[in-house]
């Protein structure tokens, strides 16, 4: 059940819904429930088992040996898990607000045409990530984006305000850092399909080097947006969330675990949403 949950990218789509939540708070609204964080689910579950789906019809080699295993064992589990997503997915399409749709297609495009050839001949098809430097540019982008500018949408808040803005920044930042590790890790396989990123660039290290200042980055804005604010609890839970990414990130001990990528760096996600929406209860319970 766990590595249902884990590589099923159920854990994933979780992640992004609680970063969406606690955006809602954030923002300095009450968390609630609306359409759009079902949208933002099945989209998220449909995005990355797609690419399940493609490793599976093209028999890809993934750099992970234990959700290799899984995927060959589960194929049916993964195609089911994909069907019942869109499905769903479309029935939270028609309970959105319209503009929130709005807000949403542009980001859409930019996730499907992320993996999905944008142009090309007869021999040679460009996709986004494929663009020099670029992905992990548009991964922070549209994760910061979805989990931000949604509520402030739905919640008919001006999008230019700086309240929005600091947290749209804050949260770039974030996501940019915990991004770093994961191009790292695909070194190797991006040099063999042509793909440069930053580690390529500037080396491993110094890759590593920028995650931190990224995540120092981030925890900086939060601190000066909130105290601004006055509002502690934020400070408090972004503050654990950030040092225990940086942890995450620092010590070896955790990037020799299995599961770092899956359980530990993608958990910093739903980590920092849980720590917000705990901390705002007990401080408004």
């Amino acid at each position: 059940m766990i590595n249902t949950f884990i590589f099923s990218n159920i854990f994933l789509s979780v992640g992004a819904v609680l970063l969406t939540v606690s955006g809602q708070v954030q923002l300095g609204m009450k968390p609630h429930w609306q359409p759009y964080l079902l949208l933002i689910f099945f989209a998220t579950l449909i995005e990355y088992n797609r690419d399940l789906v493609t490793q599976i019809l093209t028999n890809k080699v993934t750099l992970n040996i234990e959700k290799q295993h899984w995927i060959r064992k589960n194929r049916n589990k993964i195609f089911f898990f994909l069907t019942i997503s869109v499905v769903l997915f479309f029935y939270a399409l028609f309970s959105t607000k319209a503009e929130v749709l709005i807000a949403f297609l542009p980001l859409a495009i930019l996730t499907f045409f992320y993996s999905f050839p944008v142009s090309g001949n007869r021999n040679y098809f460009l996709r986004l990530r494929e663009v020099p430097y670029l992905k992990i540019f548009l991964i922070a982008f549209v994760w910061s984006a979805t989990t931000t500018l949604l509520p402030v949408i739905d919640a008919e808040v001006k999008i230019m305000e700086t309240h929005v803005i600091l947290l749209f920044v804050e949260r770039f930042f974030f996501v940019f850092a915990i991004a770093i590790p994961f191009d790292i890790r695909d070194m190797q396989s991006d040099s063999d399909a042509g793909i440069k990123t930053i580690p390529m660039l500037i080396n491993r290290n110094k890759a590593l080097l920028l995650s931190y200042l990224s995540l120092t980055v981030s925890l900086l804005i939060s601190l000066f947006h909130y105290r601004m604010q006055n509002n502690w609890f934020i400070i408090e839970a972004l503050s654990i969330s950030l040092l225990i990414t940086y942890l995450f990130l620092k010590l070896q001990y955790f990037r020799n675990l299995n599961r770092y990528y899956y359980h530990i760096l993608d958990g910093t996600m739903l980590l920092q949403g849980m720590l917000v929406l705990v901390f705002y209860l007990f401080g408004h319970g």
